[in-house]
């Protein structure tokens, strides 16, 4: 009876252990969600200078501020207005290929764009330095 106790108590807190970090899971996918919407929302108003500012540290050291604004003018001018932006995922990782490991969420966004009406925006978000969750990568297609 004793052993069966123990057994069910250790149960019960790995249990408690998983429902935990989920939970912490998805606050920080939350957190991070709602940095990745905001920046997206500078790239939409063409405010490419300050998404490069708000970028992680890590976008900036990898793309100057220059080469950030023809890139992202490129992609999205011809895509025109953004329609409608729905998030698809968000999953939490703490590490991503060629990036150094650290707290990162990558997320999916069903978009619409006045020129192209079925489009997948991947914005990936990293726990920078300061502690604030900015967005590292953005890629459409």
């Amino acid at each position: 009876m004793i052993r069966r106790v123990a057994c069910l108590f250790v149960i019960a807190l790995i249990l408690s252990s998983i429902a935990a970090a989920a939970a912490q899971d998805a606050s920080k996918e939350k957190a991070a969600v709602a940095a990745a919407e905001k920046w997206l929302g500078m790239v939409d108003k063409g405010e490419c200078a300050e998404s490069w500012k708000q970028a992680a540290t890590y976008f900036r050291n990898s793309v100057t501020g220059q080469k950030w604004e023809q890139a992202a003018e490129s992609v999205r001018k011809p895509l025109d207005r953004l329609i409608s932006r729905r998030l698809k995922t968000a999953v939490y990782k703490a590490s991503l290929p060629g990036a150094p490991d650290g707290e990162y969420v990558v997320m999916q966004f069903d978009s619409s764009f006045a020129n192209k009406k079925l489009a997948v925006e991947t914005v990936s978000t990293v726990l920078d330095k300061d502690g604030k969750w900015r967005v590292v990568g953005y890629f459409i297609r």
